[in-house]
C-alpha cells in the first residue's frame, strides 16, 4: 500500500516560515507513514498577489512577485534534505537566467526526481512567468509519477500526455482561487471550487490514474484560495479530501491493484482511436 497525502495550506513570501510549515507537515506525514506528500503550487515564496487580466501587459511590483530560486540552489537542496525517504512535490518560482517559470519539483533525500514548468497560464500570469513546453512522467519510489500545475488540469491533453507516458499517479499542485466576480461567501458553493473538484475527478477517471491535488488555502493579496486538496481514485471517486478547509487529505492506495481493476474491462488508454481525433485546420 502507498500512503498519499495532498496538502491544503497557506504559503507566503517568508521562506523561513515556508520551511517551518513544511517541517511540521513532514513530521506529521512520517508519523502517519506517508510515502508521497504533495505540497501546493508556490510553496516556496508564495504565489502572485494579483493575477491581473488576460492580454493586459503590466509589471507587478516586487512585493507582488515571489522570489526566484534556482533549481540547483540551496532552497531546493534544503527541501530534498528535509524530504528524506518521503517523495515531496512543491511549487516555486524558478529562475533560469533571464526567465522565470512557475515550477513544481519532486524530491527525496537523494535529490531531484522530476521537474515540471507550468504550460498553461491563466489571466495575466504570463506577465510574471515564461511558459513551460512539455509534459513528462518519471520514475519515483512511489511509482511512475507525472506532475501538473493548477490551470494545466483544465486541458485534457496535459494529463493524457502524462498517462500515455506511463504515469500511474498524477500530482497537480495549485494556487486555485475562488471566483473573482459573483463569488460565493461560502467557498463550498463557489463556482471555481466546483470547477477545481470537477477537473480533478474527470482527469482521474478519463485517464484511469490516481490523482493527487494540493492547493493553497486562506488568502494572499487579492486572492482567496479554495483549498479542496484531495486524492482521487482511477474511477473518479474521491478517496480523501480536506473540503474547503486547510488540512491534509490522506489515502492508502494499492496503486497497481486499483489501476488494474479500473482498466480491466474498459481501458481508456488502450481503447483510444487516435487516428480519428484530428481537427480541421484553424479550429
Amino acid at each position: 500500500m502507498t500512503t498519499l497525502t495532498a496538502v491544503a495550506a497557506p504559503f507566503g513570501r517568508d521562506l523561513d516560515a515556508c520551511f517551518a510549515r513544511i517541517d511540521g507537515l513532514l513530521t506529521d506525514a512520517r508519523e502517519r507513514g506517508v510515502h508521497l506528500l504533495a505540497l501546493p503550487e508556490a510553496t516556496l515564496g508564495g504565489y502572485l498577489a494579483d493575477l491581473g487580466e488576460h492580454g493586459v501587459e503590466r509589471v507587478l511590483p516586487r512585493h507582488a512577485q515571489p522570489p526566484a530560486l534556482d533549481l540547483d540552489g540551496p532552497e531546493i537542496a534544503r527541501l530534498a534534505r528535509m524530504a528524506g525517504d518521503t517523495v515531496v512535490t512543491a511549487g516555486f518560482c524558478e529562475s533560469d537566467g533571464a526567465s522565470r517559470y512557475n515550477t513544481v519539483v519532486a524530491v527525496t533525500g537523494d535529490g531531484v526526481l522530476g521537474v515540471h514548468r507550468k504550460v498553461h497560464q491563466p489571466l495575466g500570469e504570463s506577465n510574471s512567468y515564461a511558459a513551460g513546453d512539455s509534459f513528462r512522467a518519471f520514475d519515483s519510489p512511489v511509482g511512475r509519477l507525472g506532475m501538473l500545475i493548477c490551470y494545466d488540469k483544465a486541458f485534457p491533453e496535459a494529463a493524457r500526455t502524462l498517462a500515455l507516458d506511463g504515469a500511474e499517479i498524477i500530482v497537480c499542485v495549485s494556487a486555485w482561487p475562488a471566483a473573482r466576480t459573483a463569488a460565493s461567501p461560502d467557498l463550498a458553493e463557489d463556482r471555481w471550487t466546483h470547477r477545481f473538484d470537477l477537473f480533478d475527478r474527470a482527469r482521474a477517471l478519463e485517464n484511469q490514474v490516481v490523482w493527487v491535488a494540493s492547493n493553497q488555502s486562506g488568502t494572499f493579496g487579492s486572492l482567496r484560495f479554495v483549498s479542496s486538496a484531495k486524492v482521487v481514485g482511477p474511477g473518479g471517486e474521491v478517496l480523501a479530501t480536506t473540503g474547503v478547509e486547510p488540512g491534509t487529505a490522506i489515502a492508502e492506495v494499492d496503486v497497481p491493484a486499483v489501476l488494474a481493476g479500473a482498466r480491466r474491462a474498459m481501458a481508456h488508454l488502450r481503447d483510444r482511436r487516435p487516428e480519428t481525433y484530428g481537427v480541421p485546420t484553424g479550429v
